[in-house]
């Protein structure tokens, strides 16, 4: 097959394929932003044990895991889109390409699932009493909302990387492989 013989819903979403470069790039600066906050803070936290002039703040162990979570959670959207994740691949020198491929889409069909179940009750959850409600002990002002956020946008930015992934997977079974190419 040719590559005019691709569905055009292939060649429409190619078009899009900036916007998603946009959003990897944007949650790249954020975990970037995210890392140094922890950095800064878990070092202002060691100073401030043993430096005398310099006072531990109270409040930077729920912060430096907040920045943790947060920081975890985007990066696993990121690892999707790079397809960096963790998977086994032990046996697939012996499947066959087609039966790889196939895998390879139930997979990400499976944690396209996940995204969805965490938007769901990670939205659920955000809106629930506990989180609305509850403070952090270290900063009463700080609604507990913020340490349950991550849930759900994780879960978006899951399903975002996710969807590309898919299409590409998809757009492979039209596309001949580069071995194949080569034959031709």
């Amino acid at each position: 097959m040719t590559e005019s013989n691709v569905p055009q819903v292939f060649r429409t979403l190619e078009k899009i394929k900036p916007l998603y470069d946009w959003t990897y790039k944007i949650l790249m600066v954020v975990c970037k932003i995210l890392l140094i906050g922890d950095i800064i803070v878990t070092c202002w936290s060691v100073a401030g044990r043993y430096i005398p002039f310099i006072t531990d703040p109270h409040w930077s162990e729920e912060v430096v895991l907040t920045l943790m979570v947060y920081m975890t959670v985007l990066s696993a959207s990121l690892a999707i889109r790079r397809a960096a994740h963790i998977r086994m691949t032990a046996f697939d020198r012996y499947l066959p390409k087609k039966v790889i491929k196939v895998l390879d889409l139930v997979a990400d069909i499976a944690v396209l699932v996940l995204g969805v179940y965490l938007v769901i009750y990670g939205i659920r959850f955000c809106n629930s009493p506990l989180s609305l409600r509850g403070k952090y002990a270290s900063i009463p002002g700080l609604s507990k909302l913020w340490q349950y956020l991550p849930v759900p946008v994780a879960g978006a930015s899951m399903i975002i990387f996710e969807l590309e992934q898919i299409f590409q997977h998809l757009e492979s079974f039209w596309l001949p492989d580069q071995d194949e190419k080569e034959v031709l």
